[in-house]
């Protein structure tokens, strides 16, 4: 009886022996996956760090050329407006020579159908040029405006304001609200006198 007790006794330490050390292990694996799960969260970490680091370069990238395409397409399209004002430009130059040959034969009495022919090609050269944009300046009757005027004569005139256009010389266009060509004009000016004040000094008095 007692040798059965010590048989129980022994397999109950043994038990617990077994016991202690599957503890011991598992606290061994635990501890580990720990460690292994620590490492794998810092890795994590610098690869997250790594790809926000590439995704900022990638963002600042796509900014420059982004601006670089539009620096691009505003260059082009300069160019393009540059290259269309000077070619509308001769055709302005070929609209001049052709409006003068037009007064001429008008002057020489050519045949009404002749004229007529002309005429129609004048209005034709005027629609194109309107159909591309090209607006006249306005002129005779309006103010001075030195930026779209050039006044290369004036006149004496009392029955106008002063420095109003009295005569387009050339005539002047916009394109797209730029001056393509200034108008040549002539400008009023008042007739100034000079009178003899009661001290005997000159005075210059414009009239009105």
């Amino acid at each position: 009886m007692e040798r059965e007790e010590d048989e129980i006794k022994e397999i109950e330490e043994d038990s617990k022996h077994d016991n202690a050390n599957e503890v011991s292990t598992l606290g061994d694996e635990m501890t580990k996956l720990r460690q292994e799960l620590v490492a794998v969260q810092e890795e994590l970490r610098k690869a997250r760090e790594e790809s926000d680091k590439n995704l900022n370069k990638l963002k600042y990238l796509m900014a420059d050329f982004d601006n670089y395409r539009k620096q691009l397409e505003k260059q082009l399209a300069s160019k393009i407006e540059s290259s269309k004002a000077e070619l509308l430009l001769k055709f302005l130059s070929v609209r001049d020579d052709y409006l003068r040959g037009f007064e001429m034969a008008k002057q020489a009495k050519a045949e009404a159908v002749v004229l007529e022919g002309l005429e129609v090609i004048l209005k034709n050269l005027d629609s194109l040029l309107k159909s591309e944009g090209v607006i006249e300046i306005e002129t005779t009757g309006t103010p001075f405006d030195p930026n779209v005027h050039d006044a290369i004569t004036f006149s004496y005139k009392d029955d106008v304001p002063e420095n109003t256009v009295t005569d387009e010389i050339r005539r002047g266009y916009m394109l797209n609200n730029k001056v393509l060509r200034p108008s040549l004009v002539g400008i009023s000016k008042k007739i100034v006198k000079n009178t003899v004040n009661d001290t005997g000094k000159i005075e210059k008095e414009t009239e009105s």
